[in-house]
């Protein structure tokens, strides 16, 4: 064979071997579970009027990211045609900016934001608007940043009822001037914030007149269940183990307080949760956890992806209010969060189809899930 020949057929080779590693890459619903950092789903472009990239912050602080955000946010773009990748940070600032950078360099015309702190956040809102991107903060606030919309939960409304499931708790349970610690979420997430002031509207005015007793309060750096667990041990320890009650908020946050409770045999106190898990949710049949408040996510997935949509159509999203961010208001669409207890699981979390009973009423928990009619 001439040297000429062998070239030609060295080219086709290579080119036939990078066309198949071409459609090996390709976009597929099934990669929805990626949790790499990687594009989630990405529909052909051919059928894509723009692009949206989502940003999601971790898998430490809750399970919620990857087991129901990414599938809701991907099956509503899908459904509307829209290329889309939706990658994961696994709680790096760093790899964040990295994937907005990524994002925008192919084309991205609306980043859907969950970010991991203030600073991060809004270096990637302002990035994007330079490059001519609208920017979504999704269920966080970017605080000092200037997304162009806001889509959450009415978070001071969530830890109200967090607040006012705890007091019930202990009232129900008959405690007398308990001492109730307060397990907080990160200091460098606005939403922990506006989580604090909703459950202390409520439980401030008791601690002042006397009917609780302040405990230790202290916030989880990076909402890390880990480190929530060794600060609750810290916390028992101050207190020689008198805590009566806890003020967690959120179920992973709950999950440390009430292992260490068990681990001390300390038997089961009100702890409040939030975020629906099926660990919660287990937690709550149980009696190891009062309650938490179920954020539907769904119905924010959808909400999230109807003002990208719209502003990748150059549309001004839809609205139901403004959210306070230190200097302006960012337009805002809030949703309204339900409290869960045993009494109301089928009627909320399994009737939405959040959760299913084979999630929730697995080993030790079939029983009380047959117990409580589930």
């Amino acid at each position: 064979m001439s040297r000429r020949k062998a070239g030609v057929l060295l080219a086709a080779l290579v080119l036939a071997v990078a066309s198949l590693v071409a459609a090996g890459c390709g976009s597929s619903n099934k990669s929805s579970s990626n949790t790499s950092g990687g594009a989630a789903a990405t529909t052909p472009a051919s059928s894509a009027k723009g692009a949206i990239a989502v940003l999601l912050p971790d898998t430490q602080s809750s399970v919620r990211w990857e087991q129901f955000d990414r599938k809701y946010l991907d099956q509503a773009f899908t459904a509307a045609g829209i290329k889309h990748t939706i990658v994961n940070a696994q709680g790096d600032p760093t790899q964040q900016r990295t994937q907005a950078e990524q994002a925008l360099t192919n084309g991205a015309k609306v980043i859907l934001l969950v970010d991991l702190d203030p600073g991060s956040g809004k270096s990637i809102i302002d990035l994007a608007h330079s490059r001519g991107a609208k920017v979504i903060d999704y269920d966080r606030l970017t605080l000092g940043g200037n997304a162009d919309t806001y889509v959450s939960f009415n978070n001071v409304s969530v830890v109200k009822l967090q607040g006012e499931g705890l007091i019930k708790c202990i009232k129900d349970q008959n405690l007398k001037n308990p001492v109730v610690a307060e397990l907080n979420g990160s200091p460098t997430d606005n939403n922990a914030t506006l989580f604090a002031q909703g459950y202390n509207s409520v439980l401030d005015p008791l601690y002042k007149d006397g009917t609780l007793k302040k405990g230790p309060n202290q916030s989880v750096p990076d909402w890390d269940n880990q480190k929530a667990l060794t600060i609750y041990e810290q916390m028992l320890q101050q207190t020689s183990n008198k805590i009566n009650a806890v003020l967690a908020a959120n179920d992973g946050l709950a999950n440390s307080v009430i292992s260490a409770q068990n681990a001390r045999k300390l038997g089961k106190i009100p702890v409040t949760g939030q975020d629906a898990t099926a660990e919660g949710i287990q937690h709550i049949l149980v009696g190891e956890q009062c309650m938490t408040v179920y954020k539907a996510v769904k119905a924010e997935a959808d909400a999230a992806a109807k003002a990208a949509i719209a502003l990748d159509s150059g549309q001004t999203p839809a609205t139901n209010g403004t959210t306070q961010n230190k200097d302006h208001q960012t337009p805002s669409v809030l949703l309204t969060p339900v409290p869960v207890t045993k009494a109301n699981i089928n009627d909320t979390v399994i009737k939405d189809g959040f959760l299913t009973k084979a999630q929730i009423c697995q080993g030790k928990y079939a029983s009380a899930c047959t117990s409580a009619g589930l």
